[in-house]
């Protein structure tokens, strides 16, 4: 059984454990929960470091036939695109488990979701199969509405639980008729991906088929990973959910939509995906530049990490519009590094508002004297968030910049400006209000982070940042291979002469994309 299996499965076994174990054995219910996220995770550390770069194939490969007529099958496997993903999402799952101490209301039910939620993604990420794929994906986020509707808090949690409701589930669906013409389309009577890919390298699918699903999954993926502008649920929801659930939704649920994107549309429709690309290269700078200008207004914490969570998506967007290889490996290198910073901003955030009982930072300052350990974690997260060097964040943008300039160089520009202006601009704001000046009298006794399970969820992410920040190519190195091959399924395919209505997609910009 492959590694993968175990990885994704612990969380699910541990939920599994405690649907049978009384309510009232709070500490047994706790253990379970962090033991289960606790061997996924050591799982998935020892399956990044046996991952030899570029193998031909998938590596620790598992398939068992489900419904054969149908084509679909459990099918597991990992390559450079989402090695890293399940990595980060294994350690964020765990970081989560951690910084649930605040839950003090039905914590049975609240770990069980959180498993599952975990579980779930994890399996999404490893899934080689279409059903799968999206089938557990949707296991993952029906606990985010629940767990925002009855843990959430705020005076707009109700409002902020119906509103991604709605947003999450059109976003979804839309994808989901996507996938499924796809399949029709394809012609390879299967959902298996490899089986997919390898068939339309042969048989390609038509320009006017290509035209039809690209901006479905285009638009259905955007919604789920907040593209402006279908970006309002973002903020408010992070804002209106308890901790854990925002770490683990923001940090590694919303990659699914870009890792959709990568995985399945690039490679698959090549020629609608050139044609939508200089559209998309100007949509993320709604991210970069609009929603950032809407974090710098913002007063309540948890609401400029929400938009900025949002504004760095487009860094990402921007690295997928580029369709080269600098700018594939540098989005998912962000995809990884967001990871551990949303997941670790949203992590002190609800250390802070269980601490003060508020996350408005004019009722804030001078924490920075009392919460030594948490205040230099959130001074870190803010640095990474800005791109400041010796963090994975600033390897990523980088990148994305390299390959968007021979690209897009007017969108590069104004990106690199929102970046380091706009991204500087709120993240030393927030800093100065929360963490210096005068200390307000009620914060005196306020306790830092002395215990090591309080410190080890927080300290766990830095060091992550910090890894791949420092030594980029453990990363970098397992990506390219992967990536190179997405790229040039995107490119060489449109170049064949014989390609079904390739007198339609030629474009000015197609060589400066070779």
């Amino acid at each position: 059984m492959s590694i993968l299996t175990y990885i994704a499965g612990w969380p699910l076994v541990a939920a599994l454990a405690l649907v049978v174990v009384p309510r009232n054995y709070r500490v047994i219910i706790r253990a379970i929960a962090v033991l289960g996220t606790f061997i996924s995770m050591v799982l998935a550390i020892k399956m990044f470091c046996q991952f030899v770069p570029g193998a031909n194939g998938f590596q620790f490969e598992q398939q068992i036939p489900w419904v054969e007529s149908l084509g679909i099958s459990y099918h597991v496997g990992v390559d450079g695109l989402n090695v890293g993903l399940i990595l980060m999402g294994a350690i964020v799952a765990f970081a989560a488990a951690c910084c649930s101490w605040e839950i003090q209301t039905r914590e049975k039910e609240f770990y069980i979701l959180l498993l599952i939620m975990s579980g779930g993604i994890l399996g999404a990420f490893a899934s080689l199969d279409l059903f799968f794929f999206y089938f557990l994906h949707e296991l993952a986020l029906v606990p985010t509405f629940i767990m925002i509707g009855v843990w959430g808090r705020g005076e707009r949690k109700n409002y902020a639980t119906f509103q991604i409701t709605i947003y999450l589930s059109i976003g979804a669906l839309i994808a989901l008729i996507g996938l499924i013409a796809l399949y029709l389309q394809s012609g390879a009577n299967t959902f298996d991906i490899p089986k997919i890919i390898e068939h339309v390298k042969a048989n390609p699918i038509a320009m006017n088929a290509q035209n039809f699903i690209f901006p479905l999954l285009l638009f259905g993926f955007g919604i789920l990973v907040s593209l402006w502008p279908f970006h309002s649920w973002a903020p408010l929801g992070y804002g209106s959910a308890p901790s854990p659930t925002a770490m683990i939704h923001a940090g590694v649920l919303k990659k699914f939509g870009l890792y959709g994107l990568i995985r399945i549309a690039l490679p698959l429709l090549p020629q609608a995906a050139h044609n939508w690309m200089n559209f998309v290269a100007w949509l993320c700078l709604g991210n970069i530049l609009y929603v950032g200008w809407v974090a710098m207004r913002q007063r309540d914490l948890n609401l400029l990490i929400g938009n900025s969570s949002v504004a760095h998506m487009g860094f990402i967007f921007l690295g997928i519009a580029s369709l080269n290889l600098i700018g594939i490996t540098g989005a998912v290198f962000i995809m990884v590094a967001h990871g551990f910073l949303a997941a670790l901003t949203f992590g002190l955030s609800g250390y802070i508002y269980q601490k003060t009982g508020t996350l408005q930072m004019s009722e804030l300052g001078g924490l920075c004297r009392k919460l030594r350990f948490i205040g230099t974690a959130l001074l870190m997260a803010a640095m990474a968030g800005c791109g400041l060097p010796g963090f994975a964040n600033f390897v990523g943008e980088v990148s994305v910049f390299f390959a968007a300039w021979t690209v897009f160089p007017t969108v590069t520009i104004l990106a690199v400006w929102g970046a380091l202006v706009i991204g500087g601009i709120y993240m030393t704001r927030a800093v100065r209000k929360i963490l210096h000046g005068p200390l307000p009298e009620k914060y005196a006794n306020v306790a830092d982070a002395t215990n090591i399970w309080r410190k080890l969820p927080y300290a766990l992410l830095l060091v992550s940042l910090f890894i791949f920040g420092c030594f980029p190519k453990l990363l970098t190195n397992q990506i390219t291979p992967a990536a190179d091959k997405i790229v040039s399924m995107a490119t060489s395919i449109t170049a064949k002469p014989n390609m079904v209505a390739v007198s339609e997609f030629q474009t000015p910009k197609s060589e400066n994309r070779n």
